[in-house]
């Protein structure tokens, strides 16, 4: 009988058995394991850049992390090395990204709580138009030597000083979209939201920042613009010097490196359009589906980026798997409750009493404040507040004589980028490079071209104020050109309007609440620029003319603290009266007749 069972078993040869010893592990080389790995095809590949990319970041983080908690410098070596620029760019750049996310979450809840707290809104608004002409950069020795003590030794309380700092040149236009954008909501799409019963959470997620979301893009393409401004005056802080690009370009031109100048800037350029290629391109491709309108556009915004991420698997696993189920849940914390009422009743005696003594208390406050501030301006002489007045007048001219001249420029090309989004992909990056130089570095190159012609400061101040204000118009308008809904544009077509006849009933009317918003945040950038424009140290002379900016300079410069109080308080008047005067009409306005409605 044969068989498997009867097959005489296998032996091993004598000189292969050793008593005791493991059997080798037979290693395969890198070529045959590489032939066993899955091959890597189309579809992988926005998951495997993904994948990278998430590495990149987990590194920085730890990097930075590492960085920040350690103990504090305060004079970092700064290397003048072409292998250094990719490690301060990525510093300049997670500081303007930290300081972004909190500008965007103090603007939504401020202008969320502005628009729908009439009696908030009527300190809110305009306490929002005086932060934003305040001259932020004249606190930056104190912030930044409080938020060092803040954090004793380490170097994280100068990090938090220069995002502070960064954090207020962001916030402002943003804030004024969002609370222009919640005003402008048609009445249809809130009688939606009631009709379906929604709650604040799912009203805001579904109604009201949907609606708000082009505003917010462009306003946060300007904010992250101008914050290379505050970013390079931070960096290049003498007793606090960070590393990044601004302290790189610093050290640069000290030594007279003109090559390290040229790199600084390009590497500044390039992290610009890096910016504008991987997230702006996107997220305005991504937003053109939040435009009110019947007609789908033949003419979107288009993005590779966005085409990209929506064939990564990856993204898509992590969307079901993790943020909605995580939106489900907080739509079902936040809705209404039967009870709800009922517990809001028991704790509004407690609430109203806690109410009255913090508000006792702040009163209390601000007349210690205002009582200081008497005793203090009390001193000056007549002619200073002379001097005091004759400067806002010639300021007040000077603003809105930029305001003027940016409008007039603008406006038109704003809607000719907003109409065209082929135009769009060419001016965008352009228009954001040209927001991002800081103003003041063209200070000097204009105010010497002013006295080869023979001009002055007083003239020149305008052009200065105009380098610094033109852009919140622009960026602003951009935004409501592209708001219009195509079926708009489509029936003025059929209706044969052109020429200012399609600007008066189509053009201005849709992009009005936008161009109110550039406005008010370009006024505001005006008062603020004053304090240089007006003011300027040039090859050892200092060169001023007449105005408050000028008044606040000279007196921070000769340590005249009372009349630096009193031109700051007086400016503020001006700023909070121009509000209730012109700004809140023109809102008023925009909310009422120039409505998205049926």
């Amino acid at each position: 009988m044969t068989g498997p069972a009867l097959e005489a078993p296998r032996t091993t040869p004598p000189s292969s058995k050793r008593p005791g010893r493991a059997p080798r592990l037979r290693l395969r080389s890198p070529l045959s394991i590489w032939s066993i790995l899955p091959r890597p095809n189309a579809a992988s590949l926005p998951d495997i850049v993904m994948f990278a990319a998430g590495l990149a970041i987990f590194y920085g983080i730890v990097e930075v992390g590492r960085n920040w908690l350690g103990p504090f410098r305060p004079q970092s070596e700064i290397s003048r090395s072409v292998a250094a620029l990719p490690v301060y760019a990525g510093y300049s750049l997670l500081r303007i990204a930290i300081a972004y996310v909190l500008s965007l979450i103090f603007a939504l809840v401020y202008g969320y709580v502005a628009a729908y707290r009439p009696r908030a809104e009527r300190f809110m608004i305009p306490l929002l138009d005086v932060l934003q002409s305040i001259p932020v950069l004249s606190f930056l020795p104190g912030v930044m030597l409080a938020m060092a003590a803040l954090f004793p030794g380490r170097q994280l309380g100068v990090e938090m000083g220069a995002i502070l700092l960064i954090f207020t040149g962001q916030v402002w236009n943003i804030a004024f979209s969002f609370y222009a954008s919640l005003k402008s909501i048609p009445r249809e799409m809130r009688e939606a939201a009631a009709i379906y019963r929604f709650d604040w959470w799912q009203r805001f997620l579904q109604v009201e920042l949907p609606f708000a979301t082009i505003g917010l893009v462009w306003n946060s393409m300007m904010s992250v613009a101008g914050a290379w401004f505050f970013l390079m005056a931070c960096e290049q802080f003498t007793d606090f010097r960070l590393p990044g690009l601004g302290s790189y370009l610093q050290t640069a031109a000290d030594n007279g490196d003109t090559r390290s100048i040229v790199l600084g800037l390009s590497a500044m350029i390039a992290v610009i359009v890096l910016i504008d290629q991987l997230v702006w391109r996107p997220v305005i491709a991504w937003a053109e589906k939040f435009k009110i309108e019947q007609v789908e556009s033949t003419n979107a915004p288009t993005s590779w980026i966005l085409e990209f991420l929506r064939h990564s698997h990856g993204v898509a696993y992590v969307r079901k798997r993790a943020f909605r189920p995580l939106r489900e849940q907080m739509v079902r914390h936040f809705a209404k409750n039967d009870d709800a009422p009922a517990r809001e009743a028991a704790g509004s005696g407690g609430r109203l009493w806690a109410g009255r003594v913090a508000g006792t208390i702040l009163l209390g406050l601000i007349g210690y404040a205002v009582t200081r501030v008497v005793m203090v301006v009390a001193g000056l002489h007549g002619a200073e507040f002379h001097e005091i007045g004759i400067g806002l007048g010639a300021t007040f001219l000077r603003v809105n004589a930029a305001l003027i001249l940016g409008a007039l420029w603008t406006i038109p090309a704003g809607v000719a980028i907003g109409f065209s989004p082929r135009l769009a992909r060419i001016a965008q990056p352009l228009a954001q490079i040209a927001a991002s130089v800081p103003a003041t570095a063209l200070f000097p190159v204009v105010l010497l071209i002013l006295i080869r012609l023979g001009g002055g400061l007083g003239l020149g101040s305008i052009v200065l104020l105009l380098l610094g204000t033109q852009w919140y118009i622009l960026f602003n308008v951009i935004a409501g050109a592209m708001a219009i809904p195509t079926d708009l544009k489509e029936a003025a077509s059929v209706f044969g309007l052109s020429g200012w006849e399609r600007w008066r009933k189509l053009i201005l009317p849709g992009i009005f609440p936008f161009l109110v918003t550039g406005l008010v945040t370009a006024s505001g950038g005006a008062w603020n620029a004053s304090i240089v424009a007006e003011y300027f140290h040039f090859k050892g002379q200092t060169y001023s003319t007449t105005g408050v900016g000028a008044l606040i300079s000279g007196a921070t410069d000769a340590k005249n603290f009372s009349l630096l109080l009193a031109g700051t308080i007086a400016l503020a008047a001006v700023v909070v009266t121009t509000n209730r005067l012109v700004w809140r009409k023109l809102y008023r306005l925009a909310e009422t007749r120039y409505k998205l409605e049926s």
